[in-house]
């Protein structure tokens, strides 16, 4: 694998940059955030109230964020440019994939912290989000390529908001719902479970269904948003 650390700092960097001046990308980390407050001051005690803020962090900066700093690159007609340059394929998806990655661990953190959850397993949770996380990079790749400005790319993440922040909040509906069964196997469901089984103290056994349907959603997109990217640098 032709990976270069200082390529992938020089490519954090410059997202970095372009990111801080972008308010109007940069503001969305607010809502988790300002929601977690809410959820905090209301005194929520259910895992579904824990896990809406945290679902929201995924969706509204994490696959947002990510599809923007994509868009831009093919707004701005750099990507070809950047994929043609020595970097990598490896160097430039993680180097543009490292700034959304850890604004998403620090705003996971805080809303965490904000909303009153305190996992009683630490490293299964923080495992579970990290692959949750990998998935949503992917996922704002994709609509990123699919979109040639930062505004379509707005617009190509709202189903994913709609999709994955809410679609737990479905179960709610009953257990013989058409649409429930469907919602179970996404991995924001998937990842609820997870926390509630580890906040009641399972064993590893009865989680790693769970684990392996995540991984499973994000190797599947991460294999698209690679072979996606290729081919869009080729045909910019």
């Amino acid at each position: 694998m032709n990976m270069s650390m200082k390529r992938i700092q020089a490519i954090f960097v410059k997202d970095y940059k372009e990111f801080s001046r972008n308010y109007a990308v940069s503001s969305v980390i607010l809502m988790p955030i300002i929601l977690a407050i809410f959820y905090g001051r209301i005194g929520s005690t259910s895992m579904d109230m824990y896990f809406f803020p945290i679902n929201m962090t995924f969706s509204m900066v994490t696959a947002y964020i990510q599809a923007c700093l994509i868009a831009e690159e093919k707004e701005r007609n750099t990507l070809r440019g950047l994929m043609m340059s020595p970097a990598s394929t490896v160097d430039i998806l993680l180097g543009k994939s490292l700034l959304v990655f850890l604004t998403t661990a620090v705003i996971l953190a805080l809303s965490s912290y904000l909303v009153g959850y305190t996992p009683n397993d630490i490293i299964t949770i923080s495992i579970a989000l990290a692959i949750s996380a990998v998935f949503y990079l992917a996922l704002g790749t994709i609509c990123g390529l699919f979109t040639k400005s930062i505004m379509e790319a707005s617009l190509a993440v709202l189903p994913v908001m709609v999709i994955f922040t809410f679609g737990p909040l479905a179960i709610t509906l009953g257990e013989s719902n058409i649409l429930v069964k469907l919602v179970e196997w996404l991995p924001s469901t998937q990842l609820l479970k997870i926390a509630e089984l580890s906040q009641a103290g399972a064993n590893y056994s009865e989680l790693i269904s769970a684990f392996i349907i995540i991984t499973v959603w994000t190797i599947i997109a991460v294999i698209i948003s690679i072979i996606l990217f290729k081919k869009r640098t080729k045909d910019e």
